[in-house]
């Protein structure tokens, strides 16, 4: 029987592509180089800062100006880390069903914690998640399973009771490997060379909504 839902949240609960590609585009102009178009940086955005850096300035980890450029980027994003960030259509809708249903929720993100508290915040779930690991609570962060571990331990449940929702392969690697059912958000960022139909998740959803139709059949 189901127990809980948990969420990846960049391109999975919310849509942070607005205010990330914003601090991207800013870090760019510092630099007097052309901002990049939305559209464009959105497939990255599930990368986080290594995967904005190296879209932008075509700059991995162990290059000269990585850090330097990293550590101006997220000051650009702490400063309006909730300006254009919204959540997904039908979510909101979601998480309502899900509560309904007497099933508890949280949020597995590798975006730091410093950034996630109050992010989460602003978007007025914190005190409805019953759970919110981020990057650095765990010993590794996703693709390896242990903040899963540690989220379903925080609300009490089996993993094998956990459905886990992202929109990026190493979502599905986690989940699949915390011994979760895994779910791929078709309508999420989709970050990657490989197309998320070889990710293997036990189910795809084009809406949020969709969801409620795999929790009817679970729980």
């Amino acid at each position: 029987m189901l127990a809980a839902v948990l969420f990846d949240l960049d391109g999975t609960l919310a849509d942070t592509a607005p205010d990330l590609g914003g601090a991207l585009n800013r870090l760019l102009a510092e630099e007097g180089r052309t901002p990049l178009p939305l559209l464009e940086l959105r497939p990255h955005v599930s990368g986080g800062a290594r995967g904005l850096i190296k879209i932008g300035f075509g700059l991995a980890p162990g290059d000269a100006e990585y850090s330097g450029l990293v550590e101006r980027f997220l000051d650009h994003y702490r400063g309006a880390l909730c300006a254009g960030t919204v959540l997904f259509p039908g979510m909101a809708a979601l998480l309502d069903g899900i509560e309904a249903r007497g099933l508890k929720w949280g949020v597995v993100t590798n975006k730091a914690q410093r950034f996630t508290l109050p992010l989460v915040e602003q978007l007025g779930l914190l005190q409805r998640a019953g759970c919110l690991v981020s990057g650095d609570s765990a010993r590794r962060p996703k693709p390896d399973p242990s903040p899963l571990l540690l989220a379903c331990a925080a609300l009490q449940v089996a993993p094998g009771q956990a459905l886990y929702v992202g929109d990026d392969r190493r979502d599905i690697i986690a989940g699949r490997a915390a011994g979760m059912r895994t779910v791929t958000a078709a309508y999420g960022y989709l970050g990657g060379d490989e197309p998320y139909q070889a990710w293997q998740a036990d189910e795809v959803v084009s809406d949020p909504l969709d969801i409620i139709g795999l929790l009817e059949r679970a729980c």
